[in-house]
């Protein structure tokens, strides 16, 4: 019999988290948003509970636990506020989890530990100014060097998490590093002649520049930046996995952090059920709660059902990620979902606070205005449809 209740330790740390997010988050995270400044003692303090090292190894300074428990977090963080629920999906997901599942162990043991303390930060250096959904079109290049047996890498990157901040320690970059007239396995068109690789690139290194922070609409506290590699040179070591992977590489990278935003996107969700709940049950208009206008009802019972249904399709496409079965098509279906649930969500409740959700001293103002974003990174809607139908085995052009 299925059984879809958490067992006691996956629920101790849904409650912890729960606790840290209402406790911490949730009182100081509204002035970080405004000044638009990085929360650096909320993220120290998730370092110091292990969030960053859930599904990560001891042996690399990690808690021992999963995927599941990581995305458990961060449904309980986007919960309060998204800015910090990103910092942590992009630090573990995108910046950790590539050393992880294709490092060597010297790059493992070097990079890991610091990673899944939450002492450093790492981004993923994938998307370009011309790219954006096809990211396999990467015009950045990396020649390698025999002489100095150093990678060169020229070129841009562009909407990259974690990637300016005081504890931002590598970006692992995707590039061309040799055009190549053969199929690949890989899958892809745009990737068909074209020898993309993953490189580790430490920040600090000469030719690695950082410029400054986007003026974003939503986000705002946390880090997102333009990057640029002007004969950045890097030791061969640096290389990540397999020369020539690269693209398979970000595709079951990708593949994983759609579960990980939709967690992030069904705890957005329930956020604005939660705070439509307490508005509800406290405004009054033409004498009564506005709670018991069956209008408002049926809006927060909608909302609830995005919420059940989002944290379903995420926790199925998780469950079958850690038993090592196929689960591309269910985080797709999951990713999809939960964003749109969140947006509509984000949407319904900014209207049942009336005026007062214009106002960003409520948190679904700041809700509103991060929901859009999660219809668009890692993979936007239309690629999730694309997704699926490929997965269904239907013809796409």
């Amino acid at each position: 019999m299925l059984d879809h209740r958490l067992d006691s330790e996956y629920e101790e740390l849904r409650r912890t988290v729960a606790e840290f997010a209402n406790d911490v988050v949730a009182p100081t995270i509204g002035d970080f948003y405004e000044r638009e400044e990085f929360p650096y003692e909320i993220v120290k303090e998730m370092g110091r509970m292990g969030l960053f090292g859930l599904p990560f190894p001891e042996e690399y300074g990690g808690m021992g636990g999963d995927y599941f428990a990581l995305c458990l977090a961060l449904e309980e963080l986007a919960r309060v506020d998204s800015s910090v629920a990103i910092t942590l999906e992009a630090g573990v997901s995108l910046g950790a989890m590539p050393i992880f599942r294709f490092g060597t162990e010297e790059q493992k043991r070097e990079w890991l530990p610091r990673l899944a303390a939450g002492e450093m930060l790492g981004a993923f250096g994938l998307t370009e100014p011309e790219g954006g959904s096809d990211a396999g079109a990467t015009r950045t290049t990396a020649r390698f060097d025999e002489a100095t047996r150093e990678w060169v890498i020229n070129g841009t990157k562009c909407f990259i998490t974690n990637s300016g901040t005081d504890i931002t320690g590598l970006v692992t970059v995707t590039a061309l590093t040799e055009p190549i007239a053969r199929s690949s396995e890989d899958g892809g068109e745009s990737s068909s002649k074209r020898e993309i690789s993953s490189i580790i690139v430490p920040v600090g290194t000469p030719g690695f520049q950082v410029s400054k922070k986007y003026s974003k609409v939503g986000w705002n506290a946390s880090d997102t930046r333009e990057l640029s590699f002007t004969d950045c040179r890097v030791p061969e070591a640096n290389l990540l996995g397999q020369r020539g992977r690269g693209f398979a590489q970000f595709l079951r990278i990708l593949d994983e952090g759609r579960i990980a935003i939709a967690a992030l996107s069904t705890g957005l969700a329930q956020g604005c059920v939660d705070q439509s709940l307490q508005y509800a049950a406290t405004r009054r208009a033409f004498g009564r709660p506005i709670g018991t206008n069956q209008a408002i009802q049926f809006k927060i019972s909608d909302m609830e059902m995005r919420a059940h249904l989002s944290r379903l399709a995420w926790r199925d496409a998780a469950s079958r990620l850690l038993l090592a079965e196929p689960f591309k098509k269910e985080a797709a279906i999951a990713k999809l979902y939960s964003s749109e649930a969140a947006v509509d969500n984000a949407r319904e409740a900014t209207q049942i606070h009336g005026g007062y959700g214009f106002m960003n001293e409520y948190p679904v103002a700041r809700f509103w205005r991060d929901s859009k974003i999660l219809e668009i990174g890692e993979g936007t809607s239309e690629v999730q449809r694309m997704l699926i139908a490929r997965e269904l085995g239907m013809a796409t052009s």
